[in-house]
């Protein structure tokens, strides 16, 4: 399943100058993760990950390697193909650092399989979201950070945030 994703913006770039066409591989790698999210696709997802790649939940786990990564990834992702919630992922800005390391800020949006619709929306125009969060955690979007490295000519994963929104400003503001 793949949601509908409406046209995003390009993305914000910043930093040391980057041709084009990194940029338009860093929005097709995220596209990727998205794509093996959506589809719970343990491998397509952790061929993204450097060996020695750090990763940080959304809750906070920290995993560290590519064989911890897997084996977490192995558990968690494969029971989410029937879930009723997936996400969209697009890329925010981009942040070159080096020309072959870019951070990537990502805008997360839970969706619903069946109709695409952004479960987030609740909380547009909220004053006090918390009681609309603590009843639909499902609801609440992530903001994730990538640091990519560029290795033989492949953008992958070196560490990530995963964080979620509990900004209120931010939640509410769409």
């Amino acid at each position: 399943m793949s949601a509908a994703t409406p046209a995003v913006p390009a993305p914000t770039v910043i930093g040391v100058p980057a041709p084009q066409e990194d940029v338009d591989a860093i929005v097709a790698f995220v596209a990727g993760v998205q794509h093996a999210q959506q589809n719970a696709l343990p491998d397509a997802f952790l061929a993204g990950f450097r060996e020695d790649a750090v990763w940080t939940t959304a809750h906070g786990k920290r995993l560290t390697g590519l064989p911890e990564i897997s084996a977490f990834t192995r558990t968690v992702l494969p029971p989410q193909a029937d879930s009723p919630v997936t996400a969209t992922y697009a890329v925010d800005l981009v942040l070159f650092i080096r020309p072959d390391v870019a951070a990537v800020k990502i805008r997360q949006r839970p969706v619903s399989r069946a109709g695409g619709a952004y479960l987030d929306e609740i909380f547009h125009g909220q004053e006090d979201p918390a009681a609309l969060m603590a009843a639909h955690p499902e609801a609440v979007p992530g903001t994730p950070t990538y640091v990519l490295a560029k290795d033989d000519g492949v953008w992958r994963i070196a560490a990530a945030q995963n964080t979620q929104v509990l900004d209120v400003a931010t939640l509410t503001a769409g």
